[in-house]
């Protein structure tokens, strides 16, 4: 196990992480069907039987189920893990262990699929398997933050192109979570007002909105970090997303499909980063009105953004909401006739 290392000054951290390097075959890939044995046993294996979801795991005795549409298990080179080895050391050289559970949740059996190309109805699905192993994560011990995030492409740090989650807990709330809980908690206090319902407020139907439905809205950024960055967030105010109905469920399905495949179409071969941005799920802790973002890989960051946190884009989010906009709305038209 790894242990989890901050900055001399700051709450920035990272975490060294031991990887096991041993390839077992590869020219297979561990997340596809028939495979199974190269990935630790499924916590979850979701079958469609009948025209009904079926719930069930592997066996120990390595009988692996069969058939699956989603499958749940433990990472096998997890970036935090339970078996805790490191101790504690203190400033200026401050680290503790790497603490924590980390699972993979395989969002399609077809290793061709991409997060832009899985239909509504398996989005759907993935997202109440999410929503399920979040709630049992926060009855875990040692547990005090969620993470949950994707990555699309190699250069947005992904060397198994099947599509999946990572499901990650630390036992501290990461610091980019802890600033924005802060600052959303002193605006409440000062104006009365969540920051994203006021920010949700402004951009729906206005320049920098790609899409939305009924209960979700699609936008880029004020200020993005990344071209053609963009955020999806309920309309209304909502801190938990463990909490979220299936309607709602559904609704958030269909605006992440569409988008995700409005910008394949509209930047080819695109590398991002899919990232939730969620509430703490624990008393006296602060809370957020929870979003997804987006992050597009269209190019390397320079000394500006890397030294000073600076960030520069060569496009506007105004413009590039206007191109995104135009291919996820043709990706939702398609999406609801198929409906």
């Amino acid at each position: 196990m790894g242990d989890m290392r901050k900055d001399y000054v700051s709450e920035r951290f990272m975490i060294v992480s031991k990887k096991d390097n041993k390839v077992v075959d590869p020219k297979k890939s561990p997340f596809a069907p028939g495979n199974e044995a190269m990935t630790n046993p499924s916590v979850l294996s979701l079958v469609a039987k009948d025209g009904m979801l079926q719930r069930l795991q592997d066996n120990e005795d390595e009988t692996y189920v069969e058939g699956w549409a989603i499958r749940v298990f433990e990472s096998k080179n997890p970036i935090v893990s339970i078996d805790t080895e490191n101790s504690y050391s203190d400033k200026p050289f401050y680290s503790e262990p790497a603490y924590g559970y980390h699972y993979i949740v395989v969002a399609s059996p077809n290793e061709k699929d991409t997060f832009a190309t899985i239909d509504t109805e398996q989005w759907s699905n993935v997202l109440v398997v999410v929503q399920d192993r979040l709630r049992w994560l926060y009855t875990q011990k040692g547990v005090t933050y969620v993470s949950i995030y994707g990555d699309h492409g190699e250069l947005a740090g992904n060397s198994n192109p099947h599509p999946h989650l990572n499901l990650l807990t630390f036992s501290t709330i990461p610091p980019v979570i802890e600033t924005e809980a802060e600052a959303s908690h002193k605006i409440l206090n000062e104006k009365g007002v969540c920051p994203m319902c006021q920010t949700v407020n402004e951009e729906i139907s206005g320049p920098r909105q790609v899409l939305q439905t009924e209960g979700f809205i699609a936008f880029s950024p004020w200020a993005p970090s990344y071209p053609y960055e963009f955020w999806i967030s309920p309309k209304k105010h909502v801190t938990s997303f463990s909490k979220i109905t299936q309607k709602e469920i559904n609704d958030l399905s269909l605006i992440l499909r569409a988008t995700l495949g409005g910008l394949a179409k509209t930047i080819k071969n695109v590398s991002y980063n899919i990232v939730f941005h969620l509430s703490p799920e624990k008393k006296n802790s602060r809370q957020i009105h929870w979003h997804i973002e987006i992050y597009p890989i269209t190019k390397s960051w320079s000394g500006l953004e890397r030294g000073y946190g600076i960030f520069l884009n060569d496009i506007s989010p105004e413009e590039a909401a206007e191109k995104l906009g135009a291919s996820c709305r043709k990706e939702l038209a398609n999406l609801v006739g198929i409906v």
